[in-house]
């Protein structure tokens, strides 16, 4: 039974980000994108890319985290400097990344964000609060008219990681969180009505930061993702009851 099991695999759909990715990666490897040739302007790529601007933005952001590409506020977005080879190895382990384990991917950020709230409590500015609060109530908006609100989940997460002021969790936060939101809400795997529930739970989350009480923002976050973590903790077990079989 086991040596039958390990030999199915998972079936593999591309995200939008994946094949931007992808594609940018068949560029360089083909010589037609050479390092630090200039890329073409978001608004030309996703037009070419028959996606929208976001998901060219998201791909580039991923890309410029590992170091790949490198943006000049002046003058634009550029293939870095490193071999063509090593490019190809390092889009390669990207992609594959993207793909990895959704046990954890979940794991990962619930450790992540209790971190960064924790600082996002400590160092967060007036500004910081405007935003915040902002996202806070645009996602309640949405899910009270009943409409669908990962965006605007996203972006009270993303701000929370922005108060960090550590632009390292930012980047981290900004490639883990968008995939693994979309997931969770559009295949509703905390519920149907997970969305009312979380609307109190950014509400602490929001009162802890804004009182600058560490301890209990870090409660509220891992209350609002104990879901996932549970889901993380059964996954993890599920596999090793596989592997033992």
């Amino acid at each position: 039974m086991k040596a039958f099991i390990e030999t199915i695999k998972s079936i593999e759909i591309e995200s939008p980000v994946d094949k931007i990715i992808g594609q940018l990666k068949q560029l360089i490897t083909s010589g037609q994108l050479q390092p630090g040739d200039r890329l073409p302007a978001e608004r030309m790529l996703a037009e070419k890319f028959g996606v929208g601007r976001s998901y060219v933005r998201e791909a580039i952001l991923k890309l410029e985290f590992y170091g790949l590409l490198r943006t000049n506020p002046q003058s634009g977005t550029y293939v870095s400097g490193l071999s063509i080879k090593v490019l190809d190895n390092i889009i390669t382990d990207i992609i594959k990344f993207n793909k990895d384990d959704f046990n954890a991917l979940l794991e990962a950020r619930y450790y992540l964000e209790l971190d960064a709230v924790k600082l996002a409590a400590e160092r967060r500015t007036e500004q910081d609060l405007i935003s915040l609060k902002e996202a806070m109530i645009d996602y309640e908006s949405k899910v009270d008219s009943g409409q669908n609100a990962v965006e605007e989940d996203m972006i009270f997460h993303i701000r929370i990681a922005r108060a960090t002021k550590n632009p390292v969790i930012e980047s981290m936060i900004l490639i883990l969180i968008p995939d693994l939101i979309k997931n969770i809400v559009e295949n509703k795997i905390c519920g149907e009505n997970r969305g009312i529930q979380a609307k109190n739970e950014h509400r602490l989350i929001f009162k802890a930061i804004e009182d600058q009480d560490i301890d209990a923002a870090e409660n509220a976050v891992a209350t609002h993702l104990d879901d996932m973590f549970q889901i993380s903790r059964a996954g993890f077990t599920a596999q090793k009851l596989i592997q033992k079989i």
